[in-house]
C-alpha cells in the first residue's frame, strides 16, 4: 500500500512517546519526521513541506506552546495537534487560542490518535497531488532497480526527503544497497550539483576517525604536518553519508552530536569553530538500540540521526526484482568482460529467483559477475555455483554424533524453513539478533 500524501512532523522531548507516535502513524501509512526539540522542528519546517504538526507542550527550553504560536503565524495552513500529559481547562483554552486544532491527552490509544489526525486533516484543504507524487510503476529510480512493493516504499520516502536537508537514517542488512539509497537521495534532489561524500566508518581505524571526519590543524598529533580539511568540510553545501555509524567511538559520537545540533565543526587540535551546511545520512546493519543498551552508542545521537528512517528491504523480501537486477548486472559485466550482451537461460534464472540470497544484492552481483566470466554467450545452469543448486537432505540418525557447529547450522536451517525464511521471526525464536543470524547462515 502506498504512503498517504501527507507529511507529519512529530515533536516531543520524550523519545519513548516520539517512537510510539511514529510507530502508530507508520502502521496507518503516514510518513513522519521526528524532532526532539523546538529548534530541530523549526529546521525541518523550513526545509520540508509539512501537512500536520503533532507536538508536546511541556519541553525543556522553548516549550510546545511557543512552537504552536510560531507555526500559526509562519505556516498558517498547517493544522496543529497538541499532545500533553498535563491536561487542564485553562491549558486547553490557551492552546486553542494559540491556533491548535486538536488536543490529545496522554495516555492515548492508537484509535484516538487516528481520529484526531483525521479530524485535523479535515480542517484544511486537501493537497492536490503533483505528477511526481503519483504511484510509480517504474523499473529504475536513480541507481535503484526494481518494481516490487518493498522497493516502491523506499522510493516514495526518497521523494519526500530528496529536496531538503533533514537527517536521514538508513537501516538494512549488509549488501542491500544502503549507499545506493543515499546516492539516490542526493543525486535526484536539488542539491545534486553539491558534493556527495561517502565515509565507511568501519574501514577507518578508531583513532583516526575523528581527524578524518572533522579535519585537523598542524601539530595536533604526530604526523600532522599541515592543516587539513575533514570529510564534513569537503561535503559542505552537500551530503555526507556515514556508513556503519555504529563503529564510531563515543568521543566521535559526541562531536557528531554537536555537528547535528549546532551545524558547526571543530578540527582536532583547534578551538576555532567552523560552520558547515551539510545533510547527514547515516546507515548501519547493526542494531543501534542493542548498542545503546550496551553503552556503546549514545541514545541522544540515535534520536537526532533518525529524523527520517528508511528500512531497505532484503533481496528475499523483493524476489520479484531479481530478474531486473540480473539484467542490470548482465549488461554491466557483459560489456566489461565480453564486450557484448550476455543472456541467461530460463532454468538458470529460475534458480536465482528460488535462492534466498543471505548476502543480498551484493551476493547476486558477485554470482552474475563470476558467471559472465565463465560462460560463452549465455549463462547456463553449469555456470552457477553449486551452493545455489538443489541439495538433498538425507535423514539424520539418532546415533550419529555431529560437531556442535553442524548441529547448530541444521537447527538454524530448520527454523528458517519453519518460518518461511523470515529472518526477523527466526532470529526471535533463536534468541539472537538478525545480524548474528545472517553471519551464521553464511
Amino acid at each position: 500500500m502506498s504512503l498517504h500524501q501527507e507529511n507529519i512532523l512529530l515533536v516531543d522531548d520524550d523519545v519513548h512517546i516520539l517512537e510510539l507516535l511514529q510507530r502508530h502513524l507508520q502502521t496507518l501509512n503516514y510518513h513522519t519526521f521526528k524532532a526532539v526539540s523546538v529548534k530541530e522542528a523549526m529546521t525541518i519546517l523550513q526545509d520540508e513541506s509539512i501537512d500536520l504538526l503533532i507536538t508536546d507542550l511541556k519541553m525543556p527550553g522553548v516549550d510546545g506552546l511557543e512552537l504552536v504560536k510560531y507555526v500559526s503565524e509562519h505556516y498558517p495552513t498547517i493544522p496543529k495537534l497538541v499532545v500533553t500529559g498535563y491536561p487542564s481547562v485553562d491549558g486547553a483554552l490557551e492552546v486553542m487560542k494559540s491556533g491548535a486544532m486538536e488536543y490529545l491527552t496522554k495516555p492515548f490509544t492508537k484509535e484516538e490518535l487516528k481520529l484526531a489526525v483525521i479530524k485535523a486533516f479535515e480542517s484544511r484543504p486537501k493537497r492536490v497531488a503533483s505528477k511526481s507524487e503519483k504511484p510509480k510503476d517504474i523499473q529504475s529510480y536513480g541507481e535503484l532497480i526494481g518494481q516490487s512493493e518493498a522497493i516502491k516504499r523506499v522510493t516514495e520516502i526518497i521523494d519526500r526527503v530528496k529536496d531538503n536537508k533533514a537527517t536521514i537514517f538508513i537501516k538494512g542488512e549488509s549488501g542491500t544497497g544502503k549507499e545506493l539509497v543515499a546516492r539516490s537521495i542526493h543525486y535526484l534532489g536539488k542539491y545534486a550539483s553539491a558534493p556527495f561524500i561517502a565515509v565507511n566508518c568501519g574501514a577507518i581505524p578508531e583513532n583516526l576517525l575523528e581527524s578524518e571526519l572533522f579535519g585537523y590543524v598542524k601539530g595536533a598529533f604526530t604526523g600532522a604536518d599541515e592543516n587539513r580539511n575533514g570529510f564534513f568540510q569537503a561535503a559542505n553545501k552537500g551530503t555526507i553519508f556515514l556508513d556503519e555509524i555504529g563503529n564510531a567511538s563515543l568521543a566521535t559520537q559526541s562531536r557528531l552530536l554537536r555537528v547535528l545540533q549546532e551545524k558547526e565543526v571543530t578540527r582536532v587540535g583547534s578551538q576555532k569553530i567552523e560552520p558547515v551546511d551539510v545533510r547527514v545520512i547515516a546507515a548501519t546493519n547493526s542494531d543501534l538500540k542493542e548498542l545503546i543498551d550496551k553503552g556503546r552508542f549514545r541514545e541522544d545521537l540515535y534520536y537526532r540521526l533518525t529524523v527520517v528512517e528508511i528500512d531497505v528491504p532484503s533481496l528475499q523480501e523483493r524476489k520479484g526484482d531479481i530478474s531486473l537486477l540480473t539484467d542490470k548486472f548482465l549488461f554491466k559485466y557483459g560489456v566489461e568482460y565480453k564486450d557484448k550482451l550476455i543472456s541467461i537461460a530460463p532454468d538458470a534464472l529460475a534458480v536465482l529467483e528460488r535462492y534466498n540470497w543471505p548476502g543480498n544484492i551484493r551476493e547476486l552481483e558477485n554470482v552474475i559477475q563470476r558467471a559472465v566470466i565463465m560462460c560463452d554467450k549465455q549463462i547456463t545452469m553449469a555456470d552457477l555455483p553449486e551452493n545455489l543448486k538443489h541439495h538433498i537432505s538425507f535423514p539424520e540418525y539418532d546415533n550419529e554424533l555431529l560437531p556442535l557447529k553442524e548441529i547448530e547450522k541444521k537447527y538454524i536451517l530448520k527454523v528458517l524453513e519453519a518460518t518461511n525464511n523470515n529472518k526477523s521471526q527466526a532470529a526471535k525464536i533463536l534468541q539472537i539478533d538478525r545480524k548474528t543470524l545472517s553471519e551464521k547462515i553464511k
